[in-house]
């Protein structure tokens, strides 16, 4: 008896031993049926082949790929094969499902295609990285050499779209290179055209020149220092041949005019005309001392109109100066000369010098500036630079590409001819049925054993009539009561010989 659903391995056994008879029944039919389903079902045969992907001829450390990543690709490349166009051209090739055409729409056949195709990528042997080694691709379909067609045909579709993938990859990035190679040329000569701006304009108060500008600085304080001096010295010697022209000069006509000097006349001529007017400030024109005046400045005038000679009557020794005079008069017009050249290049070097000052005075802000300029050109060749060798290596993986000297596809295996179907595979099927006579008989014995209301324990009993067990008497059938009578004699023989 079961009890609230619950059923104790006894109770397997009993019923098992009772009704085994229903598992092999129950396995056998499912079994049959099984294999009746698998040999009613439609077969399918499936198609493979490998493809794996060749590393680049050259090494990618000469000629770095442009191309993206081969998982990336083939991924890309699967659903443009697999899209509804490339899949309707592979329908119409092989005039695939004939009995369905005009009855369902194109969209459904295609979509029926696409789900008998599979593309599984391989994978990579450990410790060769995550690199992509190849994929296969399968196909499944109802005929075998058709199966094996379309197979070939897919897999001919992804080997010519990488290597068009690939090569269009190629020529747009070198064409995008070559563009912004010519902007960047652009820009690189902008910085370059005012950077020589800069220089040309700022000659001499550029940074490398400021030292240049402190030792000629220093050095024209120097020369100016000397000229100085030079000047200071030519004009004190001039002073003293000026002297000694005068003294010699007012002594050689002091000697030749009895003892006039018109020089000493005209002092004393200015002196007293000084004195008039100085007089008239402070007295009238009638007072003794203006008169006294006049009288003395008409006394003056007088003896140097009588000094005065004239040019009818120069005497012939005013014409004929001493050398040592003319010596004098040569040697002040040299200090002259040599005063007004020195003058002339200490001018020089005070503007030369106040030109260098303001160099090194706005060298900072230069310096700030030339940065700057130098900082945007060499940050423009560099990227100029850099994308010269990005084109020139775009250019050689194109010619490679175009060589068919890099990656590539390649069949491994041709795509197999299948002689067996794939499902439905009468194995699986058989195990299935097996599998499903075991739990159908284990069911129907577990549905026998709920059913039956007998009671065979004292659990039982207790349980159905609710009272307690005093003792239970074996259930022992004939074949039981011949052996213990057996073994009851046997015993008693023994007993007797002994005795």
């Amino acid at each position: 008896m079961v009890r609230n659903g619950e059923m104790t391995l006894e109770d397997a056994r009993r019923v098992f031993r009772r009704f085994w008879w229903i598992a092999p029944i129950s396995v056998v039919v499912c079994v049959a049926v099984a294999i009746f389903v698998a040999a009613s079902l439609p077969k399918k045969y499936t198609s493979q082949t490998s493809v794996l992907v060749d590393e680049p001829t050259v090494p990618v450390n000469y000629v770095a790929p442009v191309v993206s990543e081969t998982a990336n690709r083939l991924a890309s490349i699967q659903q443009q094969i697999l899209s509804g166009p490339n899949l309707q051209v592979v329908v119409d090739k092989f005039g695939l499902y004939p009995e369905e055409r005009g009855k369902v729409p194109t969209a459904a056949l295609v979509d029926r295609l696409k789900e008998a195709i599979t593309v599984a990528p391989l994978q990579p042997m450990p410790g060769t990285g995550n690199a992509l080694p190849g994929f296969h691709v399968s196909v499944k379909f109802g005929n075998p050499q058709m199966a094996h067609d379309i197979c070939a045909e897919v897999t001919s579709m992804f080997l010519d779209q990488n290597a068009r993938v690939r090569e269009h990859i190629g020529k747009e990035t070198t064409g995008f290179l070559s563009q912004q190679l010519v902007q960047s040329k652009q820009n690189l000569d902008q910085q370059d055209a005012a950077l020589a701006d800069f220089k040309r304009h700022h000659l001499g108060s550029l940074p490398e020149e400021e030292t240049a500008n402190l030792q000629m600085l220093n050095g024209l304080t120097t020369q100016l220092d000397a000229a100085s001096q030079n000047i200071n010295r030519a004009q004190q010697d001039k002073a003293y041949l000026q002297t000694m022209l005068d003294q010699q000069e007012a002594n050689w006509k002091l000697a030749h005019t009895g003892g006039q000097n018109p020089e000493t006349l005209e002092e004393q001529l200015t002196a007293l005309q000084d004195q008039l007017a100085i007089a008239l400030n402070r007295y009238t024109p009638e007072h003794p001392d203006i008169i006294k005046l006049k009288s003395q400045i008409e006394d003056v005038k007088k003896r140097m109109s009588e000094a005065a000679p004239t040019p009818s009557t120069v005497p012939a020794w005013a014409t004929h100066e001493p050398v040592q005079l003319a010596q004098l008069r040569l040697k002040i017009k040299q200090d002259n000369q040599t005063i007004a050249d020195l003058t002339k290049k200490q001018t020089q070097i005070e503007e030369q010098t106040r030109m260098l000052q303001g160099r090194v005075q706005s060298s900072p802000v230069i310096e700030q500036e030339f940065k700057e300029l130098t900082r945007n050109y060499d940050t423009a060749l560099e990227g100029y630079k850099e994308l010269l060798r990005k084109q020139e290596s775009s250019a050689m993986a194109g010619a490679l590409e175009h060589q068919q000297e890099g990656e590539q596809f390649r069949v491994l295996e041709p795509p197999s001819l299948p002689t067996e179907p794939s499902f439905p595979k009468k194995p699986l099927f058989a195990g299935g049925g097996l599998g499903m006579g075991l739990a159908l008989s284990a069911g129907l014995m577990y549905l026998i054993a709920l059913g039956d209301k007998s009671m065979h324990s004292e659990r039982d009993v207790e349980v159905c009539l609710k009272l307690p067990v005093l003792t239970t008497v074996p259930n022992l059938d004939i074949a039981t009561l011949h052996k213990l009578a057996r073994r009851q004699k046997s015993s008693d023989s023994a007993v007797v010989f002994e005795a």
